[in-house]
């Protein structure tokens, strides 16, 4: 049965939607259940920040291969197969006894969820026009964000009554489900617009390709704030927000859970507010530069309030990831740097840099808190703080670098 193209595009959304869901629910579950995770499997601080850049190493490796892939079979087989690993992964998640064994499983996690959120840019740019792009990926990005509110209340509320690994068994019959589903309805490409994958490339001609993509003007800057534009929001959200409730204010898990989802709402907000300024403002540059600012500013209070009371600390929390959610716009400015031959290795060498963040800044982080005596068997607030400013130099650096960078207007 031939479906309309408005129906193939609402179909192509919602399972984007719902394959980042599952991303973010990964990426994010750590914070929420930290401090169980450190008591039952004894975890260090430092082994702790380990098992949450694990899961962005592993897209790390996986970005280059994936682009690849992308260019040659399609997101469709590439996104579906891949998404089998992951639910492969968090069944180990839900067995793991160790650290070792419970960075590993997320390694393997990471490989599954390699895919997905960027074949939401590469599918969204195939599929609708430049010019409504970060609007496009707004919606979805935004929306794949439910997948951090289940990885906040809900799973707090699962680790208490079904407990953690039921949750995580549970979550890989979900995935694989998804897999299923992506394989069955999604297409590459609009019917008629070229419908059959490129012929397969030979090694030089791939190689060749990256070496182009590498050295297309105006990278290096998009590069240096997307390694740290996303990753200052979700080394937060999704390492230490958790922890420093625990340790510093001596919130409870189901607490912990509702604090994470309102930061989990809060950036949803934010996506969708940032989706449309830069079409609003003609500007993408100056919208990315004003959401730097404004996330060194909060970062920055964070750091410098001495135990802050609980409502303030939750507040600068939760005003972090709407002022950082800028990352669409930068996503949608590094797309239009390359023409659609290189669409797929073009979007995962950028998103190289975001991962190459999310991978550096949890294990910087635990290094710094780590660095600090516990006191109590609870981490110290200095520490916390430390980490909080350590975040906010790294993204003044990427932002400086950024400011070299030529504006590509939406339209």
């Amino acid at each position: 049965m031939v479906r309309s193209p408005a129906l193939q595009r609402a179909t192509l959304l919602i399972l984007l939607v719902v394959l980042t869901c599952l991303s973010q629910f990964y990426r994010v579950a750590n914070s929420v259940i930290g401090p169980e995770l450190m008591r039952e499997l004894g975890l260090s601080a430092q082994e702790l920040g380990w098992a949450g850049g694990a899961f962005f190493a592993a897209l790390l490796v996986m970005q280059i291969p994936v682009g690849i892939a992308f260019d040659r079979f399609g997101a469709r087989i590439t996104v579906a197969v891949l998404s089998v690993v992951a639910a492969a992964g968090a069944v180990l998640v839900a067995f793991a006894d160790n650290a070792a064994q419970l960075i590993a499983a997320r390694t393997i996690v990471g490989v599954g969820c390699a895919a997905s959120f960027m074949s939401a840019v590469f599918l969204s740019s195939r599929w609708f026009p430049s010019a409504r792009l970060a609007t496009v990926l707004s919606w979805v990005f935004a929306a794949s964000n439910v997948g951090t509110l289940l990885a906040a209340t809900p799973l707090a509320f699962a680790q208490a009554t079904i407990g953690w690994r039921n949750a995580f068994v549970l979550l890989a019959v979900v995935t694989i489900f998804a897999a299923g589903l992506f394989y069955a309805l999604v297409r590459d490409r609009p019917t008629g617009e070229g419908g059959r994958a490129a012929a397969p490339e030979r090694f030089t001609d791939i190689v060749k390709g990256l070496v182009a993509v590498w050295r297309t003007p105006g990278l290096v800057p998009i590069l240096a704030i997307h390694t740290f534009a996303y990753a200052s929001m979700v080394t937060v959200l999704g390492v230490w927000a958790g922890p420093y409730l625990n340790d510093v204010h001596g919130v409870s898990g189901v607490q912990r859970g509702n604090v994470i989802l309102a930061m989990g709402l809060a950036q949803i907000f934010g996506i969708l507010c940032y989706g449309s300024l830069d079409r609003l403002f003609g500007t993408r540059k100056r919208v990315v530069i004003t959401g730097a600012l404004l996330s060194i500013g909060v970062l920055t209070a964070l750091g410098l309030s001495e135990r802050p009371p609980l409502w303030l600390a939750v507040g600068l929390m939760v005003t972090l990831c709407f002022v950082a959610a800028y990352a669409v716009v930068i996503v949608a400015q590094g797309r239009a740097l390359f023409d659609a031959r290189q669409a797929g290795r073009g979007v995962t060498t950028v998103n190289i840099a975001q991962i190459t963040g999310l991978v550096f800044l949890p294990v910087l982080t635990g290094a710094v808190i780590g660095a600090f005596a516990p006191t109590g068997g609870t981490l110290p607030e200095i520490g916390f703080r430390a980490v909080f400013l350590t975040i906010a130099a790294c993204l003044l650096a990427g932002l400086a670098v950024y400011m070299r960078s030529r504006d590509l207007p939406s339209y």
